[in-house]
């Protein structure tokens, strides 16, 4: 009796989802003796997250056949856990200048033929409901599971192969061949849509940019983004004892300024403003943080001298800013007594610490509980319309894999639905 590949099950979306084990006799479509070997492909794509899951909608829109591989046992692993469970879809004020890229200029064109209005269009239809919180990030109401239905209901008819672990990839008489631990495959064109090694606990790896230097194509090297900083063992055991306050912060890096909250923890200095800063951070290099943006604190405790002299400066910066933080940066900084007392000096030290605290991490947390990978394969050896690889015909890059990185709040995701789609409309 031949061996035939795969078995599955159908979800209330329709698609085919193939399993991790090999039958007998009967065939995946219901007896038609589908072999462990289909070369009637027209696309196949390699990972089941957010990207490729687009990529599938739009190409089975247009009547192509292909698959979609996923070496985990679910599709749609990071839509999932996104947002708190809610999914953080997108972002009401998307533009190409929240991205970040060694070739700034390449998102442009994926974002204006496919926006955030286009997806939210797309969740309305499917009766998700949803809503806005800071900064124009809308979640949904329900379970992000709501938007991994939708992008299998639209990718309804394209089977899913899940907990298939891709073996070779290679390219012959102008086709591909995937060669995986449940069959293989073979189809004119190849979409790698694999994400980067963020939050390795997943499954998640450095796969798309191993197969695109397999293939000659430049890679900007990965490293971990909207992440935790980490700190020397002084600098540590400082803000180790602070931990669990949090503020509104203004954080800057050269040119690049971000205003949001910003956390103290016992492994360093978390909240959305160092996440955002985190994937412009390179090794050396100091951020300067103003813990008390639109506030001259300088001018603040000059007026406080003169109006309050007798008051002791730790009270009146205590009103200022949490009372554990206050007087840490006094006992800091050795300064302390009555406001009438401390000199002009002694108060421009305190105002810098706060309004301009100028601090050099040593690293971060990494990959580990990195959100998003920063760089990726080298947009200059893409096809910004189609994601396709200038040098390899037919094969493609899209998502996360891909060198444009979102800053936090819904970004990536909606790189994820623009240049999925892109690549989807000519797969």
């Amino acid at each position: 009796m031949r061996q035939e590949y795969g078995i599955f099950r159908r979800i209330n979306t329709g698609v085919p989802i193939f399993h991790n084990r090999h039958i007998h006799g009967l065939g995946a479509y219901g007896g038609m003796g589908y072999t462990s070997v289909m070369t009637d492909l027209d696309y196949i794509i390699i990972g089941g997250g957010a990207a490729g899951l687009m990529c599938a909608g739009q190409a089975s829109k247009r009547g192509r056949r292909g698959i979609v591989i996923e070496h985990a046992a679910k599709v749609g692993q990071k839509i999932r856990i996104s947002g708190g469970g809610r999914a953080n879809f997108t972002n009401l004020h998307t533009t190409a200048a929240d991205f970040l890229s060694d070739n700034p200029r390449f998102c442009i064109s994926a974002l204006k033929r496919y926006t955030q209005f286009d997806f939210i269009a797309l969740v309305e239809k499917h009766d998700i409901t949803y809503h806005q919180r800071d900064h124009g990030q809308l979640f949904c109401d329900g379970s992000a599971q709501q938007i991994i239905d939708m992008l299998l209901s639209e990718a309804s008819g394209v089977p899913m192969h899940i907990a298939t672990s891709v073996q070779q990839v290679s390219r012959s008489a102008e086709r591909f061949h995937v060669q995986t631990d449940q069959g293989d495959f073979s189809a004119a064109s190849l979409v790698i849509a694999t994400g980067g090694p963020s939050i390795p606990k997943m499954g998640s790896s450095d796969f798309g940019c191993v197969l695109a230097r397999q293939f000659g194509l430049k890679v900007i090297e990965p490293r971990p983004g909207l992440v935790p900083l980490t700190f020397d063992t002084a600098t540590l055991a400082r803000l180790q004892k602070l931990a669990g306050i949090s503020l509104n912060a203004t954080i800057r890096l050269g040119k690049v300024r971000f205003s949001e909250a910003l956390l103290f923890t016992h492994r360093g200095l978390s909240g959305p403003v160092i996440l955002q800063i985190s994937s412009y951070w390179q090794p050396g290099q100091a951020v300067v943080i103003d813990l008390l943006p639109g506030t001259d604190i300088f001018q603040f405790l000059k007026d406080a001298r003169t109006d309050q002299p007798k008051k002791d400066l730790r009270r009146v910066l205590a009103q200022c800013l949490p009372k554990r933080l206050a007087h840490a940066i006094l006992d800091f900084l050795g300064c302390d007594g009555r406001l009438g007392e401390a000199s002009d000096k002694s108060l421009r030290r305190v105002a810098d610490h706060i309004n301009a605290w100028s601090v050099t991490p040593n690293g971060s947390e990494g990959y580990r509980t990195a959100e998003v990978t920063v760089g990726g394969v080298d947009t200059r050896e893409l096809s910004s319309k189609s994601m396709q690889a200038n040098t390899v015909p037919g094969l493609y890059f899209i998502g996360e894999t891909v060198d444009v990185t979102g800053h936090l709040g819904g970004f990536n995701f909606q790189w994820a639905w623009a240049s999925g789609h892109a690549c989807g409309l000519v797969v």
